[in-house]
C-alpha cells in the first residue's frame, strides 16, 4: 500500500547504485521567463530552445498570449514568439493565473505596470499567501495603480487589480533588501517608461534581466561603486530585436545532481550544458569549499551567459561557514546544501536566509524538519 500525506507511518528508502555517466538537465527557469516576456516585447519573431517547459512558465507562455503574444511551440521542442513590440501588449480578457509562480507575478506585473492596461492576478492557495508588498511599492512610485488582497500580517496578496500607470514616470529605487525579481519588474517597467529608470542594488543579485534587456537590444548600463554597489539604468521606449536563443540548463536542477554525486560512494557523473552564470553559481563553489570535487569542463559562452558541463565524483564533504554575502547567488539552492551539510563531517553554519522563509513554503521549516 502507497503511504499517503496523510498516512503518518515512515518511509524506507534504500541505497542506490554509484551515478556514473552523463546527464543534461531541464532549461533554466529564470532565462526562460525572461526570454518569453522579451520575446513578446521585441518586433518580429523570436526562437527559443531549451525552453524549460514547466507549469511556472507555461503560465508565464499564457499570460503573454493574453495580451496578444503570437507564442507556438513546433513538434521539434522549438518555441516561436510573435513580439507586438514595447508599448503593444493588450488588455487581457480575463484574469493571469499565474499558478503557483511568484516569478511569473512579480515580473509580469512589472511589465505591465508602464502600459495603460487594467490585468487582474490570481493564483493557487500557495502563491495567494505569498507577499507582493516588495514589488509594489516601487512599481506604485512608476505610477501604477494596485489594488492587492490583505495578507497576514499586515502583507499583500493576490488576487490583485493593477491599472498601469499613464504614463509612467521614471523612477531611481534603492532595493532595500536583495530581490532579482523586484529588480527585474523595476527595469521591465522601465521598457515602456520615458526616461531612465534606476535601480540601486546593494547586494549582487541575479543579473540574467541585464544581460538578456542588453541582447535584445535595450539601452541598459551597470555601474559599480566601491562599497559593491551595483547602479542599474535603463532608457525606456526601447526597441526590441527578435533574437534566436538556446536556454542552458537550470543550475538548480544541477544542483540536485551533483549533491547527490558528492554523496553516493563510486560516483562520477558529468552533468552537461549547465549555466554558471557567476549570480547563480555560488552553491559549487561551496561545494569545492566542502571539498567537494567538482570539475568544469568545455567552459564557453551561449546567449551572453557562461555554460559548461560539470564533473562531479564522490568526495568526503566537511563542514564550512557559508559567507551570507552569497546567499544571494543560491538562494534557490540552500535546501540541498542543507542535504550536503547533514552528510558532512563538522559543522555547517548558514545566515542571510530570511528570503526562505516566504517562498511557496517556509523552506528552512521544511527542511529543519525533513532533516
Amino acid at each position: 500500500m502507497t503511504p499517503t500525506p496523510s498516512d503518518p507511518r515512515p518511509r524506507r528508502f534504500l541505497p542506490g547504485a554509484p551515478l556514473r555517466g552523463r546527464v543534461r538537465v531541464p532549461g533554466d527557469k529564470s532565462i526562460s521567463h525572461r526570454a518569453l516576456m522579451l520575446s513578446a516585447l521585441a518586433v518580429g519573431e523570436s526562437r527559443i530552445c531549451g525552453l524549460l517547459e514547466g507549469e511556472d512558465v507555461l503560465a508565464t507562455a499564457a499570460a503573454l498570449r493574453a495580451m496578444g503574444a503570437g507564442i507556438d511551440r513546433t513538434a521539434d521542442g522549438e518555441w516561436r514568439v510573435h513580439g507586438v513590440g514595447v508599448g503593444g501588449l493588450l488588455q487581457p480578457r480575463q484574469a493571469l493565473d499565474m499558478g503557483n509562480s511568484g516569478t511569473s507575478t512579480r515580473l509580469l506585473m512589472g511589465l505591465l505596470a508602464s502600459h495603460a492596461i487594467t490585468a487582474t492576478f490570481v493564483g493557487d492557495a500557495s502563491l495567494s499567501r505569498r507577499p507582493m508588498g516588495r514589488v509594489i511599492e516601487p512599481l506604485s512610485l512608476i505610477g501604477a495603480d494596485i489594488q492587492a488582497s490583505p495578507g497576514s500580517g499586515g502583507t499583500q496578496t493576490l488576487p490583485l487589480m493593477m491599472r498601469g500607470a499613464d504614463p509612467a514616470v521614471p523612477i531611481t529605487y534603492r532595493l532595500p533588501v536583495a530581490s532579482a525579481q523586484v529588480k527585474s519588474a523595476v527595469l521591465l517597467a522601465g521598457l515602456n517608461t520615458r526616461g531612465v529608470t534606476t535601480v540601486i542594488e546593494p547586494v549582487p543579485t541575479r543579473d540574467h534581466s541585464e544581460r538578456m534587456l542588453r541582447g535584445f537590444g535595450a539601452e541598459l548600463t551597470v555601474g559599480h561603486v566601491p562599497d559593491g554597489t551595483r547602479v542599474i539604468a535603463i532608457r525606456g521606449e526601447a526597441d526590441l530585436k527578435p533574437q534566436t536563443l538556446a536556454v542552458p540548463g537550470d543550475p538548480s536542477s544541477a544542483a540536485f545532481f551533483a549533491v547527490a554525486a558528492l554523496l553516493v560512494p563510486g560516483s562520477d557523473l558529468v552533468i552537461e550544458n549547465v549555466g554558471l552564470n557567476p549570480t547563480r553559481a555560488a552553491l559549487f563553489a561551496v561545494l569545492r569549499e566542502m571539498d567537494g570535487r567538482i570539475d568544469v569542463l568545455d567552459a564557453r559562452e551561449v546567449g551572453g551567459e557562461p555554460v559548461a558541463d560539470l564533473r562531479v565524483r564522490h568526495s568526503q564533504l566537511r563542514g564550512v561557514v557559508v559567507d551570507p554575502a552569497v546567499a544571494p547567488s543560491m538562494i534557490d539552492e540552500f535546501p540541498v546544501l542543507f542535504v550536503a551539510a547533514a552528510l558532512a563531517e563538522g559543522r555547517t553554519v548558514t545566515s542571510g536566509l530570511e528570503e526562505l522563509r516566504v517562498k511557496e513554503s517556509d523552506r528552512l521549516a521544511t527542511m529543519a524538519t525533513a532533516l
